[in-house]
């Protein structure tokens, strides 16, 4: 939309001045909007190999001029690394979709923070010095070993001040809740100084899925190094967060200490999103992890952290589309997947839609149903044309031998069922589409159920968010992590398919995400300042309910 009012019109003037008014916290917010008034015609800046409109640049010079604070940026789309998101010291060859993948997106319209980018190197430099098969790391295990009494102050005395405390993640739940619980443990890890390490079996191999995301290190955690990692944590471990406060121990000295997150965690566990427990969380050299939420928007209740945050993050609905594609690269194998899939349906199509339907045993619904649904939000929103209908004298043949479609739209169903795919492209196969557009219906598989840990599943998947997230336009299906990490990664609201209403399609089918930010289903809902129970989603005016999971909640811009 490029502005259309007259040199001096009041209109213009109106439409300016709140764009003039906005705040430092919210700059990036200010880039966006004069973005859409001025038009995206993109110029590059001085201090890096960013873009900004014509514009933006003129809000941008006006606020250093007054001495502003380093505005976010809206990264070159073609920047292979992303505005200084990616780091340049990688072999292209050892991870083809690490700088490709953006060449399948839409170009991101969320503006990339500079600190963010100055928090990334300044992590990956720690993350270096102190990962597995470092000097530094061999000291930390030792000393993990060594007693139960030993320092917990993180400080290695021989490696010049330099301090390596961990954070351990765990494995829980499907691969779009790990994807999510990792983005959130890798914002905890950069804002508390930790090294993030992923602990990876045989029946949870990180390796077969994603590349290396650190440069010159690695974040895989060697098995025989954290005897507790298997254990069988849950909230009766003894040495759990939980379980310590409860017994009125002193957190700082231990040597480690089991975090639960999961859905299940009691009131204790909830504790680690207060401000007092964080301050003595940061004595205590290893934390070790499990959680199924996208618990990242819990960060931002913690008062120690919102400064830094806010630097980080001047739009808090970006959150873990920038995290997102920071982190999780396919690995060669699964992005060999992912360019077979998009040269068969995506490549020849001017528009691209992707669906994503799953179906939840405590939210049951017919295939009927959930079907007319779909087709209803699709229609009603012009995702999808209507089908044509001919008239009475005209032939089968003189339809056939009609001009070439107005446009080619293809539509990638995703789905562990194919029945809605299937539906779907025998509605367009029969009928046609109005309007003279052509409509390609695939689906890359079709497994019937899913089965945690199964690599070959886990790959497929990951090939199948990642389609999602070059499509143009998206539907998902409420609550469904599976969609949140696709809409994440593509930067795009989606439309939402709304749950069933005792096993019938709402009445309203689907709606538009508020934000691309995933939703935390299961929030803390303690006020630590009271010490009682609070309504998370009413603590802070960036966190609120989600549409598709009312207890649940996530981050907006304000």
């Amino acid at each position: 939309m490029a502005a259309r009012w007259q040199p001096g019109s009041k209109s213009r003037s109106s439409a300016l001045r709140p764009t003039v008014l906005v705040a430092a916290a919210s700059v990036a917010a200010v880039l966006l909007t004069a973005a859409v008034l001025f038009g995206a015609r993109w110029t590059p800046s001085s201090d890096a190999e960013t873009w900004v409109s014509a514009g933006v640049r003129v809000v941008m010079n006006a606020m250093s001029d007054k001495g502003g604070i380093p505005l976010a940026t809206v990264p070159n789309p073609g920047d292979r690394l992303l505005g200084g998101l990616l780091s340049p010291d990688f072999d292209d060859s050892s991870c083809l979709s690490r700088y490709r993948a953006s060449l399948y997106r839409r170009a991101s319209l969320h503006a990339l923070s500079p600190h963010l980018v100055s928090a990334l190197r300044r992590y990956e430099s720690l993350h270096r010095l102190c990962a597995p098969g470092t000097p530094a790391y061999a000291r930390a295990t030792e000393r993990l070993r060594a007693s139960p009494n030993a320092s917990g102050d993180g400080a290695d005395p021989s490696s010049s001040g330099a301090r390596c405390n961990y954070l351990v993640w765990t494995p829980n739940a499907g691969l779009g809740n790990r994807i999510l619980s990792i983005a959130s443990g890798f914002l905890y890890a950069l804002l508390t100084d930790r090294v993030l390490l992923l602990h990876s079996s045989s029946s949870h191999d990180l390796g077969d899925l994603f590349c290396e995301p650190f440069p010159g290190s690695t974040w895989i955690l060697p098995e025989k190094d954290l005897p507790a990692v298997h254990e069988g944590l849950s909230t009766r471990t003894n040495a759990s967060l939980g379980n310590t406060l409860r017994r009125g121990e002193a957190l700082r000295g231990a040597p480690w200490l089991y975090v639960h997150l999961l859905h299940n965690y009691n009131v204790q566990d909830k504790l680690f999103f207060c401000d007092e427990v964080q301050a003595e969380l940061r004595r205590v050299p290893w934390l070790v992890f499990q959680a199924d939420n996208y618990f990242a928007p819990g960060l931002f209740l913690v008062p120690r952290h919102e400064r830094e945050l806010a630097r980080m993050f001047p739009r808090r609905d970006a959150v873990f589309h920038h995290l997102g594609r920071y982190l999780f690269h396919p690995s060669n194998a699964v992005w060999g997947m992912v360019t077979r899939y998009h040269g068969s349906y995506f490549a020849r199509a001017d528009e691209r839609v992707g669906v994503q339907v799953r179906v939840f045993k405590w939210a049951p619904i017919s295939t009927d149903q959930f079907y007319a649904q779909i087709l209803k939000c699709a229609e009603h929103e012009n995702i999808l044309p209507g089908v044509s209908v001919p008239r009475a004298n005209t032939t089968a043949a003189a339809v056939g031998s009609a001009a070439q479609p107005a446009k080619r739209k293809a539509v990638v169903v995703v789905s562990l069922y194919n029945e809605y795919s299937e539906k779907l492209s025998e509605l367009y196969h029969e009928h046609g589409a109005a309007g003279g557009e052509a409509v390609s219906v695939f689906q890359p598989t079709h497994l019937g159920e899913q089965r945690f840990g199964d690599r070959q599943q886990d790959q497929k998947a990951l090939a199948e968010m990642v389609l999602l997230s070059f499509a143009d336009v998206l539907v998902t299906t409420g609550v469904s992590t599976f969609g949140y990490v696709s809409q994440g990664l593509a930067g795009l609201r989606p439309w939402v398919l709304m749950p069933p209403n005792h096993g019938k399609a709402p009445d309203t089918p689907c709606r538009l995400a508020p934000t691309i930010e995933p939703c935390f289903h299961s929030p803390p809902n303690y006020d630590c300042r009271a010490k009682a129970r609070g309504d998370t989603g009413r603590m802070v005016r960036h966190i609120r309910h989600c549409e598709d999971f009312p207890q649940g909640v996530q981050l907006l811009q304000s």
